[in-house]
């Protein structure tokens, strides 16, 4: 059986195989929307064709929706070649139950893949007509939270940004300057309304693809390459809207255990592959059930209707709610708290962890007790039962392979929003935070994760995280089995608002994180000696 559109026709051998085929046409969906496109998607990977592609083919099943969606690559154009085209844009979406049994459907609503290359006249032309169609409704993003960055941590514009500006609209090569360039091709032909909506898992990601495009836009017009009308257009959200979003669903890369499983069953070229730019990819995606969409309704040329696939449609402040219940509190907190004393502990999979009564508990009282005494309410989503679900069934699900290595990635660059708000939420509420217990041992837990020692003493690779250098450099000095080399080498560390969203020492637990720390350090069995102890 080949993953093909002739290849579908072939429904009986599909349905042998316990894989489940699209009741619509999808030959014919593809064709009405390479006609008439509706729904563009910047970012086309692996959370994008099972979540955002699989709420358009349940549109697209239950006759809500005539068209798909249109895929754009703005990064890895090695995934149109490789995942793509070979395939007919088919997706082959495996649903992972704790259970071990999984549901297999192929999704037809991926309907067309373009690489917004500028360097190719025949691509960046095919994108120009899809913007400049009237009728195009919303301009969907996953392009991960790197993807609208403008400029690094100097403050600097990054040199690929620069170009971008200096050479313009026609040119343009980011995932940010490429979107502006297609909005100018929108204005120019009729100023049509839009709404780009990003669906990355950061905060206001909204504000956030706004700001890049409007700062595009600027620096575009200081050069002549636009004008001021055009700015307007793009500041008028009654024209151009950037709705906010909390996206939630666990995608873990691609397993060759399934792949193997589904050629068992007789699906040829599953294997995944990895790009050039490392991108992990297979021609199906892999899961949870579980999954979560909250869409502020700014949808100024109209929309699909998102509501009746799931999605939670609603006002910008509740959109807000639910994604510092998720970040803050919920599930954000809890991967945070325990990815870094896994890999400590000696846990590969987050599933196993997850059996440990220390590390359960861990997770119980940063959620549970610490978070939920101070968690904002969407009133759409109850935090305890979304809590419930992931303690209950998402957390300890083997089949997701999900690992505490990953979970500590890049740990430095959110721990000021995973426990900095709660810290200034019972800072605000109390004067300080020194009845907190859980959270300060999940961070002390990754400060001593930075020393690269197991719990026996032994080395361990670190996840990669762009400021482990400078601060194990600020901890060379402290010394595994001497609890007295902690001095004040971690004031630095600590104190650091850009970290933590606050200084620890003023919130009044910056002290009892050291002396955690100290004791963890002691020797062979000390980090789970101390956990215990502290969660006592």
């Amino acid at each position: 059986m080949k993953l093909t559109l002739e290849g579908l026709k072939d429904r009986q051998s599909w349905e042998k195989a316990g894989i489940t085929l699209p009741s619509y046409d999808a030959a014919a969906v593809a064709e009405a929307t390479r006609r008439d496109p509706v729904w563009v998607h910047m970012g086309i990977g692996n959370i994008f064709r099972i979540f955002i592609g699989g709420i358009a083919d349940q549109l697209l099943e239950e006759g809500l929706m005539d068209r798909g969606i249109t895929c754009v690559e703005t990064f890895d154009y090695d995934v149109v070649d490789k995942i793509y085209d070979p395939f007919d844009n088919l997706a082959l979406s495996v649903t992972l139950h704790g259970d071990g049994t999984t549901d297999r459907k192929v999704l037809g609503s991926l309907t067309e893949a373009i690489k917004a290359q500028s360097s190719d006249e025949k691509q960046w032309e095919r994108m120009k007509e899809i913007f400049q169609n009237p009728g195009l409704q919303l301009v969907s993003f996953t392009i991960t939270e790197k993807g609208y960055a403008l400029r690094n941590a100097e403050g600097a514009y990054f040199s690929f940004v620069e170009s971008d500006i200096e050479n313009g609209p026609d040119k343009a090569v980011s995932a940010m300057a490429v979107v502006t360039a297609m909005l100018l091709e929108r204005y120019k032909s009729g100023k049509a309304p839009l709404a780009l909506v990003s669906m990355d898992n950061c905060s206001k990601n909204g504000s956030r693809l706004r700001g890049s495009v409007l700062e595009m836009a600027e620096e575009w017009k200081k050069r002549g390459f636009v004008e001021e009308d055009f700015i307007a257009y793009v500041s008028d959200e009654t024209k151009v809207s950037f709705p906010w979003t909390m996206i939630d669903k666990i995608t873990p890369r691609p397993s060759e255990k399934i792949a193997e499983e589904l050629e068992e069953a007789g699906v040829e070229n599953m294997q995944p592959v990895i790009t050039s730019k490392k991108t992990y990819i297979a021609p199906f995606i892999n899961a949870e059930g579980p999954q979560y969409l909250v869409v502020e309704d700014s949808f100024p040329n109209g929309r699909p209707a998102l509501e009746k696939a799931g999605v939670y449609v609603t006002d910008r402040d509740t959109v807000n709610k639910s994604e510092r219940m998720k970040v803050t509190v919920c599930l954000n907190p809890i991967h945070t708290a325990l990815g870094p004393y896994g890999c400590m502990l000696g846990y590969e999979l987050f599933a196993d962890e997850m059996k440990d009564p220390d590390m359960l508990e861990l997770a119980r009282q940063v959620g549970y007790v610490e978070g939920m005494a101070v968690v904002p309410d969407p009133v759409i989503l109850s935090p305890k039962a979304f809590l419930d679900e992931l303690m209950e069934e998402r957390f300890p699900n083997p089949y997701l392979g999900d690992t505490t290595q990953r979970l500590a990635v890049d740990v430095s660059q959110g721990i000021g929003i995973r426990f900095g708000e709660t810290i200034k939420s019972y800072m605000e509420k109390y004067g300080d935070a020194k009845m907190l217990k859980a959270i300060p041992v999940a961070i002390a837990g990754w400060v001593r994760y930075l020393l690269a020692l197991d719990d026996e003493g032994k080395s361990i690779e670190l996840a990669p995280d762009p400021m482990v250098p400078e601060l194990r450099e600020q901890m060379s000095t402290i010394v595994y089995g001497e609890p007295e080399s902690l001095k004040d080498q971690l004031k630095g560390i600590l104190s650091n608002e850009v970290i933590f969203g606050v200084n620890l020492y003023e919130a009044g637990i910056g002290e009892k994180i050291e002396q955690i720390i100290r004791e963890e350090i002691a020797g062979p069995g000390s980090i789970r000696k101390t956990v215990q102890k502290y969660l006592a």
